[in-house]
């Protein structure tokens, strides 16, 4: 029998203390800004939710996880609502439409176990925060694969200060917030040489969303561009596109046609005139033979798309713009967000915008890796600031100069996310508008949140119920809802449901129609609604608090929230109608 080497022993121990201690401050430094990042963005990203600030589509991805642990696998009446059934063809709301009709997102089923743990809407905020944090993480470590620790460092946080990161993160819960993970640890893979593990995140990436493809196509590119790995390149390119046509022409169509008629058709409509549902292919043959149209909507408006492309750089210190990998990564997706019609695609804090950012992110790292063959002798003494950043960039290294010259771009991609307040995360601190002025104090919200909170709280959990955009998340952990106007819902058998609970938060729409067009319609339309069902005395007003209405159906009317009401509706319809008049 024999025993081990007590000095052998020693030795290991005493190489991995050494180890661990040399590595201490590395992962010190990463924890401070992957915390500081995850505790920032779960305080106000909760306090947004809690606060009644999260929207529609909030309340439809909770719905959907919600109907999947009940077995109804991506059903949702609050994605039918959005339908091009219910929208075009002017169709009543079903309680069991497929959200797969709409968007391909089979990857929500790997959270549905989190989920069933913590079934509540705030679960989804918590997941979104954590998945974009996870892919900081992840992106460190694909960053320290080429680089050293502190340039690392400097990358990530460039990511956990960018705008593009920031913003979509305190959206309402999207299937974009997969995109850094998934994709950052798909390029580890490779560059670690595990195959199985990359091929398991390709198809992670390709179940995001049907449109995911086109960032994979992207770096499929530069891989056989580059010669890098010319044949995967080649073969995520073809597998890339033959699944986004497969799933937007074959799969999508057999549960409905929002793909063609609703998305293709509006934002792509340029590039197939006439044609009331072109398909992804007829698009992309619009744009290869009308070349011209082409540039001119990749161009054009100028001004939007470089400030677009200044946001997406910005926490870099502006390197994505001299790498040629970012340009050819990030350019596939960027065609897809330049060429669309509207305005919230060029947004930069909103979802699409999370696409670009794996491939300028690893074009960075692909930039600071190439060293120069021949390395420029150091700067005479004394220089200018402007010539030692000229040397640090031809010579791609991280001098004191271009440090501070990072720190400046980080600060200011901070400052440029929150003083835009994205998403309204920063209602209570950032006016909404000066002329006219429009902010929301923190004390005026939180008084209005304990009332909704009543309100919210005397609808059973199995009643049908119809609200204003901003209550539907928190109600939105069953089977019937939809939005005001919207009263009826059609079931499984056909059977039209009028909906038992209404809540209106007038208050909400008053302060916003002031700055947004879409709010005044829904004031003209939901007040004589309400008037004409309280009326006919089809539903009961129960209450009115702060311009919050309460309404049920089939019971008598508070006769003091009936006499509340009467001077309200007349001094809501006067405030729309002044507005129209302006």
């Amino acid at each position: 029998m024999t025993f081990p080497n007590p000095t052998r022993l020693e030795k290991v121990g005493s190489d991995w203390r050494g180890a661990y201690r040399r590595h201490q401050a590395e992962i010190n430094r990463l924890m401070l800004i992957t915390v500081t990042f995850l505790t920032c963005m779960l305080l106000f990203s909760l306090h947004r939710y809690f606060t009644y600030y999260t929207s529609y589509d909030h309340g439809l991805f909770n719905q959907i996880f919600w109907n999947n642990l009940h077995g109804r696998f991506f059903q949702s009446s609050l994605t039918s609502a959005n339908s091009v059934a219910v929208l075009a063809d002017n169709k009543i709301p079903i309680v069991n439409f497929v959200h797969l009709g709409q968007h391909f997102v089979p990857t929500f089923l790997l959270w549905l176990p989190v989920y069933a743990v913590f079934p509540h809407p705030a679960t989804m905020v918590v997941l979104q925060v954590v998945l974009m944090t996870a892919g900081g993480v992840v992106l460190y470590a694909l960053a320290r694969h080429y680089l050293s620790s502190n340039l690392a460092w400097w990358i990530t946080a460039g990511y956990f200060s960018a705008i593009a990161v920031i913003g979509p993160t305190f959206a309402n819960f999207y299937e974009h917030c997969q995109f850094p993970l998934f994709t950052f640890g798909m390029l580890l893979a490779m560059e670690k040489r595990r195959w199985w593990i990359f091929w398991i995140m390709v198809l992670l990436v390709l179940g995001i969303r049907e449109d995911a493809g086109i960032t994979l196509f992207g770096i499929g590119l530069f891989l056989l561009l580059s010669r890098r790995h010319p044949k995967l390149g080649a073969a995520l390119c073809v597998l890339s596109f033959v699944y986004v046509v497969l799933v937007t022409n074959v799969v999508i169509t057999q549960f409905s046609e929002d793909n063609p008629r609703l998305y293709m058709a509006s934002r792509f409509a340029r590039f197939a005139p006439g044609n009331p549902s072109p398909s992804t292919l007829e698009v992309l043959w619009g744009m290869i033979t009308h070349p011209l149209e082409l540039l001119q909507a990749v161009l054009l408006p100028f001004d939007r798309r470089f400030f677009y492309l200044v946001g997406q750089w910005i926490p870099l210190a502006f390197i994505p713009a001299l790498s040629p990998a970012s340009w050819i990564m990030s350019g596939v997706p960027l065609l897809t967000i330049f060429t669309q019609s509207g305005q919230t695609a060029l947004s930069i804090t909103i979802r699409y915008a999370v696409a670009i950012v794996p491939g300028v992110f690893y074009g960075a790292i692909l930039w600071w890796a190439h060293q120069s063959r021949r390395p420029l002798p150091p700067p005479p003494e004394p220089v200018s600031w402007w010539q030692t950043m000229g040397w640090s960039l031809r010579n791609r290294q991280l001098t004191p100069a271009f440090r501070k010259f990072w720190a400046v771009c980080l600060t200011l991609s901070i400052v440029a996310t929150i003083t835009s307040n994205p998403n309204q995360a920063f209602y209570f601190l950032i006016p909404e508008s000066f002329r006219p002025w429009v902010f929301v104090p923190l004390t005026t919200q939180w008084q209005r949140t304990g009332i909704m909170n009543d309100m919210v709280r005397q609808v059973p959990p199995e009643a049908t119920v119809s609200v204003t955009t901003n209550i539907i998340p928190q109600l939105s952990t069953r089977r019937k809802i939809i939005r005001l106007p919207g009263l009826l819902l059609k079931d499984e058998n056909g059977q039209v449901d009028q909906m038992e609970y209404l809540i209106a938060d007038l208050w909400r729409i008053e302060r916003y129609m002031t700055i947004y067009r879409p709010e005044r319609t829904r004031m003209q339309t939901i007040v004589p609604t309400l008037d004409r069902l309280i009326q006919d005395k089809s539903y009961g007003i129960l209450e009115v608090r702060d311009k919050i209405v309460f309404l049920r159906r089939g019971v008598p009317s508070n006769p003091d929230a009936l006499a509340a009401w009467g001077p309200l509706k007349q001094e809501l319809l006067a405030a729309v109608e002044k507005l129209v008049n302006q």
